[in-house]
């Protein structure tokens, strides 16, 4: 199983904005590390959306200098704000990026003064989402090692009570990829958010509740107890989604 070591996240209050705000913890795995996403990380970020448009057919990856300068500024943005916080996967044996991927939709809900989760700052629920990789990192430990990262986080540290993961309705080999290792199917959202393709796109709704991690967990350690060249993933080109 993967060794999770976690600096961990402080919260601070935003007086512009209202929200808590989060410093991004570093996730650290045996393959990759998650480090939060900065201007430091942008030629790197450049270099790793490079090649095959094809790749991404379903989701939105930053391509070029511009765009990528903006997917910063954004997900920076929204760290401010206290709702989301963006990582870049860096392989653990050189240190090279290979995407990225964030928690958003971090929401904290209204608990009243003397319930057990009042005043608590961490997310009482997130989604996890906006994750896409380089193509030699397809079909490797990558995105199961973030997953089991940020899962373990979501529910050890935050101690929140549902994770979400949204992907594109036609992308069946991401919602085989969340079904295996136990995400819920929820339902369908009708013209949900803007598809890679400008389109209005239909979304899977998958979760995972509290109650629900400790399968989890043991899935995604069982899927890292394969070499890290086995595919993690069905047979076809990967789709990176969620």
């Amino acid at each position: 199983m993967s060794a999770c070591i976690f600096a961990f996240a402080a919260a601070f209050f935003n007086p512009h904005t209202g929200f808590v705000a989060l410093d991004a913890p570093i996730l650290s795995g045996s393959h990759i590390r998650l480090e939060p996403l900065s201007p430091a990380h942008a030629d790197a970020l450049i270099t790793a959306s490079a090649g095959d448009p094809e790749l991404y057919r379903w989701s939105a990856v930053p391509i070029g200098r511009e765009d990528v300068k903006r997917y910063i500024e954004t997900a920076l943005a929204w760290r401010e704000a206290g709702t989301a916080i963006a990582f870049v996967h860096l392989r653990v044996a050189d240190g090279a990026v290979l995407g990225s991927t964030r928690f958003f939709d971090m929401e904290r809900w209204a608990w009243p003064a003397g319930h057990a989760r009042h005043g608590n700052p961490h997310p009482d629920v997130c989604e996890i989402g906006y994750t896409w990789l380089t193509h030699s990192a397809l079909r490797t430990a990558a995105n199961t090692e973030a997953k089991l990262l940020m899962l373990t986080h979501a529910f050890e540290v935050w101690d929140v009570l549902r994770v979400c993961l949204h992907t594109d309705a036609r992308n069946r080999r991401s919602q085989a990829a969340i079904e295996r290792i136990g995400g819920k199917f929820e339902g369908v959202l009708r013209a949900h958010r803007m598809a890679a393709d400008l389109t209005p796109r239909d979304s899977y709704r998958y979760s995972i509740v509290a109650a629900e991690w400790p399968e989890v967990k043991q899935k995604l350690a069982s899927l890292l107890a394969r070499r890290p060249g086995d595919p993690d993933s069905p047979p076809g080109k990967p789709t990176p989604d969620t």
